[in-house]
Formats: C-alpha cells, sequence, structure tokens
C-alpha cells in the first residue's frame, strides 16, 4: 500500500509547471504543500498562499516529507538537497550538475540518514535510462553506453543537417525557442552531456566519476568546411557521450562530436529529442529514445520518481557494491577527423597514425588514431577557435580527399 507524501516544491518554472499540470491531472496519493520561488513579483497561475520565498518554510516543515528540487542553482540546489535528506525527507531532483558533482556525498548521506534520492529527470528527460540501468541491467555486463544526451545541441545540429541552416542562425533559433541559453557552452561545449554521463556511469558500471576527470569537447567550433566534410560522405554530426568497457577492469568516458553513419541510431534522432544505445553481453543492442527536455516530457521523469517514494523505493548502487570494481582509463584509442589551423597543433597532438591528409590554403583536416590519453592532456587546445574534432568511429571514411578538390577556392 502506497503512503502519502506531501511535497515541498523548490521552483515552479517550465519544469515545476508541467509537474503541476500532470498531478492535477491524475488521482495520486499526493498534495503540494509549499512551493519555494525566487520572484515574489511574478505573476503565478496558482494561490498565492502555496507559495513561499523563505526556503525554511519547507525545509523545516515536519508535515513535509518529500521535497522536490526544481531549480536551475547547482549550489543553491546542493544546500537545499543536503539538508533536506539530512532532516529525514526523501527528494527528488533534477539537478544534473549538482547531482554530478557531488554524486558519492550525496549517496553517503542517504545511508546515514535512511533517505533517498531520486533523479530520473536529471538525465535524457522523459527517458527512463537511470531506473533501467538501476534495475534492468544491474545483473548485466555493459560493453558501452552512449547516445544524445542534449537536445540543444541536437536541435542545432538537426537545422544544420536538415535545413542547411548555418550554425549562428541554428543556434540563434535554438535560443529563441528556449532550448539553449544566452550563454550555450555548457549545451555545445559539452558540459551538460558530460554531467549526464557521470551520473548514468554510476548506475552502468558503478563508477563515482567527478565531472572534471571526463573529457568533454562539443560542437562550437563546427565551421561550414565541417558541415561540408561531413555531408561528402554521408554523415551527419552528432554530439555524443560515451561509456565503454575497453578492457577487463578499464571503462573509458568522454564526450565529443561523432560522425555518424545512416545505420547508426542515433542518425534519425533530431531536434530536441534524446536517444541513448545500451550494448549489453546478453541483452545486447537496446535503444532508448524520447524527448529530452520540456516542461512536460522532464515533469513525467520527475513524476515517477515521487510515485516511487510512494513505495519507499531507493537506488541501492547494485554495481558500485560489487567486488572486482572497475576503474576509469584513458589508455583507449580512437579514430578521430581533426580540423586544425598549424601544424603545430597536430604535431603537439601526437597521432598514432594518420590514414588521410587535406591541405589547403584555408581548410587543413587530417583523420586517423591518436590516444584519449593525448585528447584530455591537450582538451583546453582542441576548445580554442579554428580547431575542431570529431570522433568517426573507423579508421577509413567513405570517399578521398580529392572530392574536397572544390573546396580548395571555397569561401567559407
Amino acid at each position: 500500500m502506497s503512503k502519502k507524501l506531501t511535497l515541498g516544491l523548490f521552483g515552479f518554472g517550465v519544469v515545476g509547471q508541467g509537474l503541476y499540470d500532470i498531478i492535477r491531472s491524475k488521482n495520486l496519493n499526493l498534495t503540494i504543500r509549499k512551493i519555494a520561488i525566487k520572484n515574489p513579483g511574478k505573476q503565478r497561475s496558482l494561490p498565492g498562499h502555496l507559495f513561499t520565498t523563505d526556503s525554511h518554510e519547507i525545509l523545516n516543515d515536519p508535515e513535509i516529507n518529500t521535497v522536490v528540487e526544481l531549480i536551475n542553482d547547482a549550489d543553491a540546489a546542493y544546500e537545499i538537497v543536503t539538508t533536506a535528506l539530512r532532516s529525514g525527507k526523501n527528494v527528488v531532483s533534477a539537478n544534473k550538475k549538482m547531482i554530478a558533482n557531488h554524486l558519492q556525498e550525496l549517496v553517503a548521506i542517504q545511508e546515514t540518514y535512511g533517505t533517498s534520492l531520486l533523479y530520473e529527470g536529471a538525465v535524457c528527460g522523459s527517458i527512463p535510462i537511470i531506473r533501467n540501468l538501476e534495475e534492468y541491467y544491474d545483473n548485466e555486463l555493459l560493453y558501452s553506453l552512449r547516445g544524445i544526451f542534449n537536445g540543444s545541441s541536437n536541435y542545432i545540429l538537426s537545422k544544420i543537417f536538415n535545413e542547411n541552416l548555418g550554425y549562428d542562425t541554428a543556434l540563434k533559433q535554438a535560443q529563441d525557442l528556449g532550448f539553449a541559453e544566452t550563454d550555450p557552452i555548457m549545451d555545445v561545449g559539452g558540459f551538460d552531456p558530460k554531467f549526464k554521463l557521470a551520473i548514468a556511469t554510476a548506475h552502468a558500471y558503478g563508477l563515482f566519476i567527478h565531472p572534471d576527470n571526463i573529457l568533454n569537447v562539443g560542437i562550437q567550433n563546427l565551421s561550414a568546411q565541417d558541415i561540408q566534410y561531413a555531408r561528402e560522405k554521408n554523415y551527419k554530426i552528432k554530439l555524443v557521450p560515451t561509456a565503454l568497457k575497453s578492457s577487463e577492469t578499464g571503462v573509458v568516458l568522454y564526450v565529443l562530436p561523432k560522425l555518424i553513419r545512416n545505420d547508426d541510431f542515433l542518425y534519425n534522432v533530431e531536434n530536441e529529442y534524446n536517444g541513448v544505445i545500451v550494448q549489453a553481453a546478453f541483452a545486447d543492442q537496446q535503444f532508448f529514445f524520447g524527448k529530452g527536455a520540456g516542461g512536460h516530457p522532464t515533469g513525467s521523469a520527475v513524476l515517477s520518481d515521487i510515485a516511487a517514494l510512494r513505495y519507499d523505493y531507493h537506488y541501492e548502487y547494485k554495481k558500485h557494491q560489487q567486488p572486482n570494481a572497475l576503474v576509469q582509463t584513458n589508455d583507449h584509442e580512437l579514430n578521430v577527423y581533426l580540423r586544425y589551423t598549424d601544424e603545430f597543433q597536430l604535431e603537439k597532438l601526437e597521432f598514432e597514425d594518420i590514414t588521410e591528409r587535406f591541405y589547403t590554403h584555408n581548410f587543413r583536416y587530417v583523420t586517423g588514431t591518436i590516444k584519449l590519453a593525448n585528447l584530455v592532456k591537450h582538451q583546453d587546445e582542441l576548445r580554442k577557435p579554428g580547431i575542431f574534432i570529431a570522433e568517426t568511429g573507423n579508421k577509413t571514411l567513405q570517399g578521398g580527399p580529392g572530392e574536397f578538390a572544390e573546396l580548395q577556392e571555397a569561401e567559407y
């Protein structure tokens, strides 16, 4: 039998409003007692007595047994979540940055105080990937976990490859629609999907990895030349976080743009949608697809966690408890495409081998094999203007440098 939940909400933005809409449409054994907001002067659709600007009205209320944290500020979210857990309240959060940066500590707090923190809505919106990794794959050996975890960057890339928009135009459109922030670097720079990858890795492999230890290079330097290159080879570019079991004990983690073939599930994941591919030893390959952003899609994931708390559900982190623990490693080779501006950049990265090379006065690229450790070492260089890197997935792409002769005199 489910227990009654009395909720205190922090934040009533897009996701908070979406969650309320869903709760209102269902007959659930829960009530919303108070909602903490930042701006008391903003017009709200609910009665004023439900709102407060004082967090203590929720955190110190003994009637509230469940806190739902839906704010953008990671530092403030950390204080809210840890205070609530230590005071005996269960928590649902969608703050991927806060969770990724403090996950091991948050797990320890739950164990000490006997409380539960759930965060399905923090990773890939409406896709129930955390619960599946935690329950369905708890005894599975996973070879890899990869996908499209960020709707903003995927929307931009979709507009570029499907509608021939330029990068700046597609970014502006994403900002106008609310998919991308005024400063979009968290999304297009690969930081947002890195946070999500760190969280998913805890459930997929039992590893608590701080995001600072995961390579992320985004699409902010994508140029018309890179787009033309991908089109000539019949590829699309996607921003893909990857967790890969590379050895008996090692797991490789990175976020990079990737040249995707049309036989890959991710090829047709477009706009704000997300997709996750799990490659397992026994279940083989499975694909999860759904909206990665938006009030109602993310709100549905948050509500799923709230509903689970009615039955005292908590994550067990089963793979973290298993013997023969895995470790993160950067001892791995990747096949990449690299556009660069001067030979010093190429020499610094120390390619293992180069399979294709093209050189004109305004366009230089190579494809070849490089060690992940070298990319990690020089990741600041890879984020500088004038350089773009993407994983190719295979050593030799279709076509050849002759197809790019027309680029020699092209203007970009």
